[in-house]
């Protein structure tokens, strides 16, 4: 396998954080200060009371799921541990059976996992009216499961279905994955005794690894030294049946075993996840889509991520430009955070800008109970109301066709 002309970026730990205001250094202060920024009315008659939020992968992790740099992220744990790349991916065969061999063997636990406290909090804060939509780099479906009414655009994709590379036809996860399993029975084999000695359900990184297994972000299961060589997967049905056109106006070539696995005497009807993988390019409709909902609030709270990849931090950046504020509750430092508050005035209590170092699992919660006890104090969340239930359903609408 070639070396990747992409450098992984911020693999290292940022700088750690300076709470602001500085009273959020304690619960009560962060909520205090969560609170005034979500309540604060617009910084400009021109922009909308209400609050986009941007999430990551560090919601997830109170859910079981590896995250990629925080504290026992994968990044962390796993000095060795690259993702696979999408210019990897399409060229060789191999690549592709150790992709599919790892997600395998991930996509059960993936599959068992839930929605957590924090995903249910951002349902919670919706419902308030006080959240518009999300924007989540995540790949779980986590939100649209825990908040179907409150718009989620999924920047990076998902991991409930596959889509070809060919005829772009998606087709549905588990149903790949009763596919996998009837190709590859040694290795189902293999992930069901891993499932009934519970070897895949310790949340414990380094007991995971005692027992030869690591478990990375999206569902990957890393096994050192395993037979990635004799994993097989199905080709896509659709070009199965009727073989596309090339980019040469020739007929493409789709080809399968006996078992029907996808041969390599194929140049088509290559199944991927369907996420955007390292070095692949957003859709433009998705991009477009992250952009608008922006646009359409008028303040930008960011959730569990460190905005190391460029397609989040841009969104944060623009909704710096537009002048909204901006609120960010992750652990540890994120990428250029100094900027986003570098204009704050001293002394501001949240509403123009909060940093908070905390986790969202326990904080969100406590938060919406917080802004509930302020409802029936007389000072809740009832303006926004209006914003909330006029804007429902149309941002993402164009996405949701």
């Amino acid at each position: 396998m070639k070396k990747p002309l992409m450098r992984i970026p911020y693999t290292s730990p940022l700088p750690p954080p300076t709470p602001l205001p500085a009273t959020a250094r304690s619960l009560p202060g962060a909520l205090a200060a969560l609170q005034s920024f979500l309540l604060a009315p617009p910084a400009r008659p021109d922009l909308s009371p209400s609050t986009v939020l941007l999430t990551g992968a560090g919601l997830s992790v109170a859910s079981g799921l590896a995250d990629y740099r925080g504290a026992n992220g994968t990044y962390r744990v796993n000095a060795t541990y690259r993702p696979i790349y999408y210019h990897e991916f399409l060229a060789s065969h191999e690549a592709r059976k150790r992709y599919w061999a790892r997600s395998f063997l991930g996509w059960s636990s993936l599959r068992a996992a839930a929605p957590n406290a924090g995903h249910f909090a951002v349902r919670d804060l919706g419902r308030m009216g006080l959240v518009s939509a999300v924007v989540t780099q995540n790949v779980d479906s986590f939100h649209p499961r825990a908040h179907p009414e409150v718009p989620t655009l999924e920047l990076h994709g998902y991991l409930r279905a596959t889509v070809c590379t060919s005829c772009r036809g998606e087709f549905p996860r588990e149903a790949f994955q009763g596919d996998l399993a009837r190709l590859n029975p040694v290795w189902d084999a293999f992930l069901q005794e891993a499932i009934a000695t519970g070897a895949l359900a310790t949340e414990d990184p380094h007991a995971r690894r005692a027992a030869g297994i690591r478990m990375n972000p999206d569902g990957d299961v890393e096994l050192p030294a395993a037979p990635y060589t004799t994993f097989r997967y199905p080709a896509c049905p659709t070009c199965l049946g009727s073989p596309p056109r090339l980019a040469n106006g020739s007929r493409a070539r789709v080809e399968v075993d006996d078992d029907g696995a996808w041969s390599s005497t194929s140049n088509a009807g290559i199944l991927k996840p369907a996420v955007v993988m390292f070095g692949e390019s957003i859709p433009e409709r998705v991009k477009v889509a992250a952009e608008e909902a922006i646009d359409g609030a008028g303040k930008l709270l960011v959730l569990a991520t460190s905005m190391a990849t460029y397609s989040a931090w841009r969104l944060a950046k623009r909704a710096m430009d537009r002048g909204m504020p901006i609120g960010i509750v992750n652990i540890g430092g994120v990428r250029g955070e100094d900027a986003f508050f570098a204009h704050l005035a001293p002394g501001q209590a949240g509403g123009q800008g909060v940093r908070v170092d905390m986790s969202t699992d326990s904080l969100l919660p406590a938060l919406v109970e917080e802004l509930r006890q302020s409802s029936l104090r007389g000072a809740g969340a009832s303006p926004h109301k209006a914003v909330s239930q006029q804007n429902e359903g149309a941002i993402f609408k164009n996405m949701l066709q």
